[in-house]
């Protein structure tokens, strides 16, 4: 699995811990230091032994680039927070359909309907399921009769 991180703060790290090993430290204090495990130290040191610092250079993240740019992705994070109404949708739920259309016309990028999920996650987002209210609730006359006719009904006391 890929440490969190961007490749240069990765790169950062192991160019630190060989840093640190010159300096000096064993491995294991280094690991502590740089916050990985010892192995990834000796790693490291056996790499940069062989291959010099050429063999600590950041390579870029594997996988297909991202279709929306950093700034896109920023752009698009406002676009939710301000609400589907204000996207053009007769109500306020978000759902991946619907990034997915605001997607498409916003930035003119195709995202197929199952990774919005990821790409949301990714952004910081959680699945919200929202309440169900009728529209005719009157929460003070609800108030009233939890306050006045709940302990009426209710065999134990409330606390």
């Amino acid at each position: 699995m890929r440490p969190r991180g961007s490749p240069e703060e990765l790169e950062w790290r192991r160019v630190r811990a060989i840093e640190l090993l010159k300096g000096g430290y064993q491995p294991v204090e280094v690991a502590r230091m740089v916050g990985v495990d010892r192995r990834s130290v000796r790693r490291w040191n056996a790499a940069f032994r062989v291959g010099g610092n050429k063999a600590l250079k950041a390579k870029p993240p594997p996988g297909r680039p991202a279709k929306l740019t950093a700034r896109q992705k920023k752009q698009l994070t406002n676009d939710l927070l301000k609400g589907a109404k204000a996207a053009g949708f007769p109500t306020d739920l978000w759902t991946c359909p619907r990034v997915a259309e605001m997607i498409a016309r916003r930035f003119r990028v195709q995202y197929h309907v199952d990774h919005i999920g990821r790409l949301l996650r990714s952004l910081g987002f959680t699945p919200q399921k929202p309440q169900r209210r009728a529209i005719e609730r009157n929460e003070q006359k609800i108030q009233r009769w939890v306050k006045e006719q709940w302990p009426r009904i209710k065999k134990k006391p409330l606390d």
